[in-house]
């Protein structure tokens, strides 16, 4: 089983035996690390995956984003 964290104001952690990242053109793309984290801020040079960017650029989430229930 796979679970997500989200960070405060930075990646998203994917967590898990068997992560795989596929992109839009269907290409998997390799994590380097484990575990797996996602780009949120946009800023990152290594997308889909964080490299830490978020510090650098001040990301904060949309407060409306972080106050959404989710959705089931």
């Amino acid at each position: 089983m796979a679970t997500v964290r989200l960070r405060r104001n930075g990646p998203l952690i994917l967590e898990g035996d068997d992560v795989r990242v596929v992109d839009w053109d269907g290409v998997e793309q390799r994590p380097t690390r484990v575990p797996v984290a996602l780009c949120r801020c946009g800023a990152s040079a290594s997308k889909p995956f964080c490299d830490g960017s978020h510090r650098r650029i001040g990301f904060a989430p949309d407060p409306l984003e972080a106050s959404k229930p989710l959705a089931r």
